[in-house]
């Protein structure tokens, strides 16, 4: 059954001739198939019109979207830029003040580790020295108690002495006094007593001579010791001493500037941390305004990718719309009031007013499985007087229903047909998408498959000859 509910008419075999009485009939039916073309073509026009509304709300909404978009990116992208180069000219000013901060820090830390190391060096040799003094001091108290062994000694052999001396005297007193005269060899005893007198006074004075001599040099040696002693354990207690009062201020110097460089770390330590995460916050917002560009950039992209879509369905509809028009057109001309000439030579042909020739039913309205065919009818090029349908037979009523359309897109440059299809090219742009009455033939028959339709800004839309 075809589209408006009619049977098709019986098969003829291939060289039976169609009676006469099946003329008005082949019309009436060529008629309703055209009636149910045009209603096609109606809702075909309709349907294409809503696609264009659609066509044109999608590019409203995109050139909205662009402008937006547009105005988004410029009013965006200097603030900013502004907001992000000024965050970072402060973050830099920052991190300069800090790194000469802490290029400071490190030289007052090298400064005060080099003055650590000098006292510590001087606190080694003071504690040197005041080893040192301590020996000596040893030393000295050593010697002390031996000049005052050696004095207490002295002090014993002066007292033994000075007795030794009180006896003398008494005995020199004894030899004075005179003794009672004893009658016996007078002279001879008196010179005798006189001369004993006189070795044992000599004898005396020496020895008490000697004897204070000897005392006065030991104690002057003993007192010479002493003083020397004593100066030296003065001076070596006030060495130590000031050895002690240096040993505290430099300990606690060295205390304060350990304090001082525990401070120092601490507070570079947070500074790096609180500057260290402001930076890594600023960095974050970088890196969220970089993405958000980006987004920005690829939401663009693809909003100019579906607009370029958009405007290849919009051409492609267009050419379209041109090949219905001139499918329309021609068949209106085809279709026109005329009348049917007999059929020859087994063939089926349809002549218009006036006895021009028309484009044979099998061209317009082929049958599927078929395999029929135009054939010249005088054998010679396309351009002929008339157009026979080969075998097998015609059922135009069915065919009306399967009118085969080809949609051609061309890609031009310069007014010129160009790309890979060798039969279209040179052409010129009325003469790009083939018509009815120019060669039905090629386009049917065409050999190349349709071309990519190509984008407004490179290559031209195919305008079709009116």
């Amino acid at each position: 059954m075809s589209r408006g509910g009619r049977a098709p008419p019986p098969r003829r075999s291939f060289g039976e001739q169609p009676p006469l009485g099946a003329a008005p009939g082949l019309l009436a039916a060529a008629a309703a198939a055209r009636g149910a073309e045009r209603e096609e073509l109606a809702a075909l026009n309709d349907r294409f019109a809503a696609f264009l509304e659609r066509v044109r709300a999608l590019e409203r909404q995109n050139g909205a979207l662009r402008a937006s978009l547009g105005r988004a990116a410029a009013a965006a992208a200097p603030r900013t830029a502004g907001l992000v180069q000024g965050e970072l000219r402060v973050l830099r000013e920052r991190l300069q003040l800090l790194g000469r901060d802490r290029d400071r820090l490190q030289t007052e830390r090298d400064g005060l580790a080099a003055d650590l190391a000098a006292l510590r060096q001087r606190l080694e040799d003071e504690t040197q020295k005041r080893e040192d003094a301590e020996k000596s001091l040893v030393l000295f108290r050593k010697d002390v108690d031996d000049a005052t062994l050696s004095r207490l000694e002295l002090e014993r052999k002066v007292e033994l002495l000075l007795d030794e001396i009180g006896f003398l005297r008494k005995l020199h007193e004894e030899v004075r006094c005179p003794a009672p005269p004893v009658e016996l060899c007078k002279p001879e005893l008196t010179a005798a007593l006189r001369e004993i007198r006189a070795q044992y006074e000599s004898i005396a004075v020496r020895n008490l001579q000697e004897a204070e001599e000897w005392y006065k040099s030991k104690f002057a040696d003993l007192s010479d010791a002493a003083n020397r002693n004593q100066e030296a354990l003065r001076l070596a207690k006030q060495e130590m001493n000031e050895s002690w009062r240096q040993i505290q201020s430099l300990a606690s110097e060295v205390d304060g500037l350990k304090s001082t460089n525990e401070a120092l770390k601490r507070q570079m330590r947070e500074m790096e941390a609180e500057f260290g995460e402001e930076i890594g916050s600023y960095r974050d917002v970088v890196e969220q305004l970089e993405q958000e560009l980006r987004q920005l950039k690829e939401e663009m992209a693809r909003h100019l990718r579906e607009y370029q879509d958009l405007l290849n369905v919009k051409m492609a509809l267009d050419i379209e719309i041109a090949t219905y028009r001139k499918l329309l057109e021609g068949e209106e001309r085809s279709l026109s009031p005329h009348t049917l000439q007999p059929p020859s030579a087994g063939g089926a042909q349809v002549r218009g007013a006036g006895g021009s020739p028309i484009v044979s039913l099998g061209v317009l309205f082929p049958h599927e499985g078929a395999g029929g065919s135009l054939c010249p009818a005088s054998g010679g090029s396309h351009g002929g007087d008339s157009w026979l349908l080969c075998p097998p037979v015609l059922e135009p009523v069915q065919s009306l229903a399967r009118r085969m359309v080809l949609i051609k897109t061309i890609e031009t440059q310069d007014g010129q047909v160009r790309g890979p299809c060798p039969c279209m090219r040179g052409l010129p742009l009325s003469g790009a998408v083939p018509t009815w009455g120019v060669d039905p033939i090629r386009v049917l028959n065409h050999p190349c498959p349709p071309q990519q339709v190509v984008t407004e800004s490179h290559r031209q839309r195919a305008e079709l000859e009116q």
